[in-house]
């Protein structure tokens, strides 16, 4: 595949990767490009790195691969679980005489496999997941393998990156409002100025040890459900909840 092919085939990843697609849809569609692509990666899979430091793989090129990443996951070696924790690309030419990884590689030669490549993918600067490529035969990655790898290693960090940060910023938001409407209720409720009725939040946190917005949904549960009853006015909507001044 020449360089006019390979931008293409990158155009058009970005391209369908926008709009209403899915992450999971865009991540699928990365991972069948680049096992079409690079040359040598007969399987392809993405995995990202959670908050506890577990790897989980959230798009695969085949149930092999899952397996394979699976495998990895369980034993915590492995080129691609190596690449993610040490943040460095990882190629094994041979995983058969390879010793680097010596409860993985045997295993996988047992799947079908030889040939190995892992990337770091990462948005400002933390390691967020990795690409993870699969070869039949040995020697099945050379130069040319590694730089069309790295090219879908920067989609797939530039995408992963952009996704997580638009679910953060819409996780947030929607805990900004729910927390709003429940300082509302409770300013309603008890008279209360927006910064009382935010500390009477805080406080039923505190000594409920739980979570603020987990206050505040119930609460914002409660008044709704009070509102569907047929006395609107009754005061049972309020449930446990009782003010208290300091």
């Amino acid at each position: 595949m020449d360089v006019a092919e390979l931008s293409t085939v990158l155009e058009e990843v970005a391209r369908r990767s926008h709009g209403e697609t899915s992450l999971e849809e865009a991540l699928d569609l990365l991972v069948t490009a680049a096992q079409q692509t690079v040359p040598g990666a007969d399987h392809v899979s993405i995995s990202i790195s959670r908050r506890n430091g577990r790897l989980e793989t959230i798009a695969a090129s085949d149930d092999l691969v899952r397996r394979l990443d699976a495998v990895q996951h369980e034993l915590g070696e492995g080129p691609c679980v190596e690449a993610v924790r040490q943040r460095q690309r990882r190629t094994s030419h041979d995983l058969h005489t390879d010793e680097r990884w010596p409860r993985f590689a045997p295993r996988a030669v047992d799947l079908g496999v030889r040939s190995q490549m892992g990337l770091d993918l990462y948005d400002d600067g933390e390691s967020i997941g990795g690409l993870n490529l699969y070869g039949d035969q040995p020697s099945a990655f050379d130069e040319a393998s590694t730089h069309v790898a790295v090219l879908f290693g920067s989609h797939a960090s530039h995408l992963l990156g952009r996704r997580m940060r638009e679910s953060q910023l819409t996780a947030a938001l929607g805990t900004r409002q729910l927390i709003g409407q429940a300082t509302g209720i409770v300013m309603e409720r008890y008279q209360l100025g927006a910064e009382r009725a935010f500390e009477f939040l805080a406080r039923v946190s505190q000594q409920g040890n739980r979570k603020l917005v987990e206050i505040a949904a119930e609460l914002v549960d409660q008044a709704a459900s009070a509102r569907t009853r047929d006395h609107p006015d009754d005061d049972t909507g309020r449930g446990g909840w009782r003010h208290q001044d300091d």
